[in-house]
C-alpha cells in the first residue's frame, strides 16, 4: 500500500442520518484511501460508486478469500465460517439457487396482498389505540418479522427474540463478545429445534424446502442449512424495520416530499428507491474483499492479498453519478442506487425488502393524515446500523 495516510474508519460517530462530509473530499481526491477499521487489519477504502461496482461485482476480489484472515470490520466477530456472504461463485451460487424462487417479483407480488393485509391490521390497531403511538414496536418491526416469519415458517410470537438476536448480529458495541456469542447460539439452538420440527412434519413454507434441500436432495450441509435458516430470519426483517422509521423521520423533515406522496400515492415506489440511496443506513464499510491478483482502483495498485471494504453511503452521494446527490428527488432518472449492494451478494431480499417499504409507506401517509412526532426519537447505539429504535408519533 503506497498511500501516505492511515484514517480511522469509521471516521467519526454517525449522528442520526448525518453523512460524513470527508467522503465528499475522498471522492474528489482519494478516490481509494487507506483505513483502520475498529477491528482487524489494514485496508482500502473505495468510496467512489464506479470502484463500489468494481469491488463488489469483479471476480478478481474474493469474500473466500477472507476466510482464515483478520478481515477489517467494525465488529469483534466476524461471523461464522462458511455461511452464504462468506462465499464466493460458484459455492455461493449454489446456495443462493436454494432460495432464490421464494425472493422472485413474481413471487414477491404474490405476497403483497398479505404484506397490507398485516400492515393494515397493525395501523388499526394504532387508531384503536389513539393517537399517539409508537412507530417501531407498532408498525415498523411487527410488520417485517410478520412477513417472513410466515413465508419462512417461523412461529410469530417469538418475534422479541429476533429483535435481540439480529441486535447481537449487529452488534458494535452494544454487546460484550461473550454476550453476542451467547445469543448467536440462543438462536441456533431455536432454529435447529424448528429444523427437528420439520422433520417430523414437512409443511408448506422455505424452512421445510430447505430441510427437504439438504435430506432428501443433499445439496447443502446440516451447518448451511442452519446458517441459512439463520440469515434469512435475521436479514429478512432487519433492514425493513429499520428503513421504515428512517424513512418516516426523513420526510418528516421534508414536508413537500411527504406531501407528494399525500397526494400521489403511486408515488411511492419511486421514493423507496430514491430514500434508499438517500439514507446511510450503516456506520461502516461493507464485509472486505480481497485482491486475488494486482488490480488497478482508483488511481492506485490494489495488491494481490490486500482487502478492500467499500463505503455504499459515499458511492449513493457520488456527485459523478448523481445530480444533486445530497437532495432528495423522487423524479431521479440517474444511474440505480446501491444500498442493496451489487454483483453475486446482492441483497437475495432486495425485492421483498422494497415491496414491504412500498407498502409501509403508501399504507402510514393514507391512513394516518397529519402524522408527526410526538416526543423525543431515540436512536439505536451500538450497532452496524443506523434507525429509531423508539419513535413517538401522532396522527389527526
Amino acid at each position: 500500500m503506497t498511500t501516505t495516510e492511515t484514517r480511522q474508519y469509521p471516521f467519526s460517530q454517525s449522528d442520526r442520518l448525518d453523512v460524513d462530509p470527508l467522503f465528499a473530499v475522498l471522492r474528489r481526491e482519494e478516490p481509494l484511501c487507506r483505513v483502520q477499521m475498529p477491528y482487524g487489519e489494514p485496508a482500502w477504502l473505495a468510496t467512489r460508486y464506479a470502484d463500489v461496482k468494481v469491488v463488489l461485482g469483479d471476480a478478481r476480489f474474493s469474500r473466500a478469500a477472507a476466510t482464515g484472515r483478520d478481515q477489517p470490520r467494525i465488529r469483534a466477530h466476524a461471523g461464522p465460517p462458511g455461511n452464504i456472504m462468506s462465499l464466493d461463485p460458484p459455492e455461493h451460487s449454489r446456495l443462493r439457487r436454494l432460495v432464490m424462487s421464494a425472493f422472485t417479483m413474481r413471487r414477491v407480488e404474490a405476497l403483497r396482498p398479505r404484506a397490507q393485509e398485516i400492515a393494515d391490521g397493525l395501523v388499526d390497531r394504532m387508531i384503536a389505540d389513539g393517537s399517539p403511538g409508537e412507530l417501531v414496536e407498532g408498525f415498523a418491526l411487527p410488520l417485517p418479522i410478520t412477513v417472513i416469519c410466515e413465508l419462512l415458517g417461523v412461529p410469530v410470537e417469538d418475534r422479541r427474540e429476533f429483535r435481540v438476536w439480529s441486535d447481537a448480529f449487529l452488534s458494535t458495541t452494544k454487546f460484550t463478545p461473550q454476550e453476542v456469542a451467547d445469543n448467536v447460539g440462543q438462536l441456533r439452538e431455536y432454529m435447529t429445534g424448528l429444523i427437528a420440527d420439520r422433520r417430523r412434519r414437512t409443511r408448506d413454507d422455505l424452512l421445510s424446502a430447505l430441510v427437504i434441500a439438504r435430506d432428501q436432495d443433499d445439496r447443502l450441509s446440516e451447518d448451511e442449512l442452519l446458517s441459512m435458516a439463520e440469515a434469512i430470519l435475521v436479514a429478512g426483517h432487519e433492514t425493513t424495520a429499520s428503513q421504515i422509521p428512517n424513512f418516516v423521520w426523513v420526510l418528516l423533515r421534508n414536508p413537500a416530499h411527504l406531501a407528494a406522496l399525500r397526494e400521489n400515492p403511486d408515488l411511492v415506489a419511486k421514493a423507496v428507491e430514491e430514500l434508499m440511496r438517500w439514507v446511510p443506513l450503516g456506520i461502516g464499510g461493507s464485509t472486505a474483499r480481497y485482491a486475488l491478483e494486482d488490480v488497478e482502483l482508483g488511481g492506485v495498485t490494489v495488491r494481490a492479498g490486500e482487502p478492500v471494504v467499500v463505503a455504499l453511503n459515499s458511492a449513493n452521494r457520488d456527485e459523478s453519478v448523481f445530480t444533486e446527490p445530497d437532495s432528495i428527488d423522487f423524479a431521479r432518472a440517474d444511474a440505480p442506487h446501491v444500498g442493496f449492494g451489487f454483483g453475486a451478494h446482492h441483497c437475495l431480499g432486495a425485492p421483498l425488502a422494497r415491496m414491504e417499504l412500498q407498502v409501509a409507506l403508501r399504507t402510514l401517509v393514507t391512513r394516518l393524515p397529519g402524522l408527526r412526532e410526538a416526543g423525543e426519537v431515540r436512536w439505536k447505539s451500538g450497532l452496524a446500523t443506523r434507525a429509531p429504535e423508539h419513535f413517538p408519533i401522532a396522527w389527526d
